[in-house]
């Protein structure tokens, strides 16, 4: 079933509440107008009965009913639509005028004045019936005035009828009304969606303007320039990510092609061609260790890295870590040095892959004769990994881009060397988040310490990041 718009929606809405109100106002009028009659005709028929009381009471005996009459033709006889029967005990006709009217005998008696109301045929009658005593008559008189409201009910019966009339023609008017209103209104989220229907790649560096745009739609148009702004910052790395690739694949494969093509130029001896064999085997190395971590970023990005969930102690892993870095620190003098403990939730691979990645990374940027320290810290809610090695201070506005993919503090490009393709630190940063944890680096007076940081090995929640 095909959904209607938001203009036909908000017409039709807006024609609902147009109706709900008039319908509400009309039955409201058409009750107080309702009551506002019966209260007149109520007023009418008290007066009349009081003053025809009054008169029947002056009377000596009801032998001189007659005397009497003229008075009651005058009050009674004046108002047309007014019929008035005064009956004896014995239920027989003293007076009416202007002529009897057949009431029905439930109406004929009571005990006090007694409002009723009474319908014949199409005629419609409110009436009054109560009792009057007469001087030297044991039995009271009984007085009934009738009033004739066929033409009240008749105005009612046609307001009603022009009533529905006129709610049908307002609410197709509101209908029209709503649907040029709400056309008028939706003339800005038109212009939005044309625009982010002309957005390609080459335009969205553009932004919607915010100026002309109504309150209510700048929220949206808000979050759509800064969807904008994601995408392009998204678009501008994924190519600077294909520039990287090439780039960086293109130095191995160039040396195959030249290795080769030397080695091909004349004949060779056997070592000649196991020297170049060799060689090529470095570089394909290199090639597949940089396929190998690419495809690693790339199911991480699509959250198919699901690492184990065992109890690991950090210390023994960074322990066995620095035996192994151990020799290699040695030849230039550095010192490695661990110190506290933690243990987290995880996978044991991957966190040696992510610690390793930092290590090699302090190797790398260490002078001579200093020390990288390695520090564990564990409270209630987290782990924290620290390494912090001496070197050159790196800018702050590099921090936060240290952990994109190629991405160098050197803007010069560089060939990175057989281990070092710039991929380390964007993997470390996969493995860590793959652990619900998350990773930030700090360089301050020519000291860089990058910050592993782990829920604890009893808590789900991550702990908030403490600032330095």
């Amino acid at each position: 079933m095909k959904r209607l718009s938001l203009t036909a929606r908000l017409s039709l809405m807006f024609m609902l509440a147009v109706t709900a109100v008039l319908t509400a106002a009309g039955l409201s009028f058409n009750h107080l107008s309702q009551l506002h009659f019966k209260s007149l005709d109520q007023h009418t028929l008290v007066e009349k009965l009081q003053a025809s009381q009054s008169i029947l009471g002056e009377l000596p005996s009801l032998d001189a009913f007659a005397e009497a009459r003229p008075q009651l033709q005058a009050l009674l006889g004046a108002h047309r639509e007014l019929t008035a029967i005064i009956l004896d005990s014995n239920g027989k006709v003293l007076f009416a005028d202007p002529a009897p009217v057949n009431i029905p005998e439930r109406f004929r008696s009571a005990v006090g004045p007694r409002d009723w109301e009474w319908q014949d045929q199409e005629h419609m009658f409110r009436g009054m019936t109560a009792q009057v005593a007469v001087t030297g008559q044991e039995q009271p008189l009984t007085v009934m005035l009738v009033l004739d409201v066929t033409h009240h009910m008749s105005f009612f019966v046609t307001l009603q009828r022009w009533f529905w009339i006129g709610l049908v023609i307002s609410a197709l008017v509101s209908a029209g009304l709503g649907w040029v209103v709400a056309r008028s209104g939706l003339r800005p989220l038109r212009q939005v969606t044309a625009l982010a229907a002309s957005m390609s790649a080459k335009s969205l560096k553009e932004r919607i303007p915010m100026a002309p745009i109504p309150l209510e739609l700048q929220q949206l148009v808000s979050s759509f320039n800064a969807m904008l702004a994601r995408l392009d910052e998204a678009f501008v790395r994924l190519s600077n990510f294909s520039a990287d690739i090439a780039h960086e694949l293109r130095t191995p494969v160039s040396n195959l092609m030249t290795h080769t093509e030397v080695v091909l130029s004349r004949k060779r001896n056997i070592e000649d061609y196991e020297e170049n064999l060799y060689s090529n085997l470095d570089d394909l190395k290199r090639m597949s260790r940089m396929i190998d971590d690419m495809l690693f970023l790339a199911k991480a990005d699509n959250g198919l890295i699901i690492p184990e969930r065992k109890r690991i102690a950090l210390e023994e892993v960074v322990d066995k870590l620095l035996e192994y870095y151990y020799l290699l620190a040695d030849e230039r003098g550095i010192e490695l040095e661990l110190s506290g403990s933690g243990s987290v939730q995880g996978d044991v691979l991957m966190l040696h892959r992510a610690i390793s990645n930092l290590l090699s990374n302090a190797l790398r940027y260490t002078p001579q004769g200093k020390a990288i320290s390695v520090q564990i810290r564990q409270n209630n809610l987290c782990t924290v990994l620290t390494v912090e090695n001496p070197g050159a201070t790196i800018p702050p506005e590099h921090l936060e881009r240290l952990f994109d993919r190629f991405y160098r503090v050197d803007p010069a490009r560089r060939e990175g060397s057989p281990s070092n393709a710039g991929l380390g630190l964007a993997i470390t940063r996969s493995i860590v988040e793959a652990h619900q944890g998350r990773i930030w680096c700090t360089s301050t007076n020519g000291r860089t310490a990058f910050h592993l940081e782990f829920p604890g090995p009893e808590s789900s929640i991550r702990c908030r990041r403490s600032k330095a």
